[in-house]
């Protein structure tokens, strides 16, 4: 009999918490259906990569996380998503409080036409923090966290629009993590960016799961096969499957996923 080894046995021994359970989810926008019968765990301080082809769902899923999709009229969400064991679908539930645990960062550079201080600041300011020298160590807090502290710390009045792409991508970062998240939501963010700073983002991303749960779609499968912990495959609306990284990309268990990882597909 072969005995487990000591990594088997610490693997066996280290549950990771569920941050997010997703049950029987559909979506609809209006009469059509995006999303079909979708179940997911997505486990506390680990990297899980959304991958399928272009209209798969994967962004309409993340995007159900932080409640994205209540700003479209027609969206009509069904089954359930918990975070922490709440139902964030509940007329109960504090949506405001949802965005701040949960952060978004979208697949373009989006920050505010302001100064690089006021773009860290204005979240935290949204929820009353008005103290200056608070203020001040959470943007420094804020922009070291995203590793781009010693690049602007000589010109935060500067326009957050003037810096490169790859900078802006990190100040955005760096403004979802000043309201102090437990989740961070990443939308393609490296897709508009040259390889120098999706290296720096990655590198970041592998920093940042230490202290925070994080969930990116990306239609690079190298990105994700470099960065993630799980790898979740969409077609068509559906979950196909779902497993850690390396798993999916050597042994993946269903034809559609072997085809999309393989390159025969999509």
């Amino acid at each position: 009999m072969t005995l487990p080894t000591r990594e088997a046995k610490k693997d066996s021994q280290e549950e990771k918490t569920v941050k997010f359970d997703i049950q029987d989810v559909d979506l609809y926008y209006g009469d059509f259906q995006a999303l079909y019968n979708n179940n997911l765990e997505i486990h506390e301080k680990e990297v899980t990569a959304f991958i399928g082809p272009s209209g798969s769902g994967k962004s309409t899923l993340l995007k159900t996380l932080n409640r994205m999709n209540d700003l479209v009229d027609s969206c009509r969400v069904e089954g359930l998503i918990e975070l922490d064991g709440e139902d964030i679908y509940s007329d109960k539930y504090n949506v405001n409080e949802l965005r701040k645990n949960v952060g978004m960062v979208f697949q373009q550079p989006n920050p505010f036409p302001k100064s690089i201080y006021d773009n860290i600041a204005y979240g935290p300011r949204t929820h009353g923090i008005k103290d200056s020298a608070e203020l001040d160590h959470i943007v420094e807090d804020s922009l070291k966290k995203a590793a781009i502290w010693d690049e602007v710390k000589d010109y935060l009045d500067r326009n957050a629009l003037s810096v490169s792409g790859g900078q802006q991508q990190r100040v955005c970062i760096a403004r979802a993590l000043a309201v102090e998240p437990n989740v961070l939501l990443m939308d393609e963010p490296t897709s508009a960016l040259d390889p120098v700073s999706t290296s720096k983002i990655e590198d970041l991303i592998e920093e940042l799961k230490e202290d925070y749960t994080i969930v990116i779609v990306t239609h690079n499968m190298q990105q994700a096969s470099r960065i993630s912990d799980k790898t979740a495959y969409f077609l068509s609306g559906e979950l196909i499957e779902v497993g850690p990284t390396e798993q999916i990309f050597t042994n993946p268990q269903h034809e559609e996923t072997e085809n999309y990882v393989s390159g025969r597909f999509g």
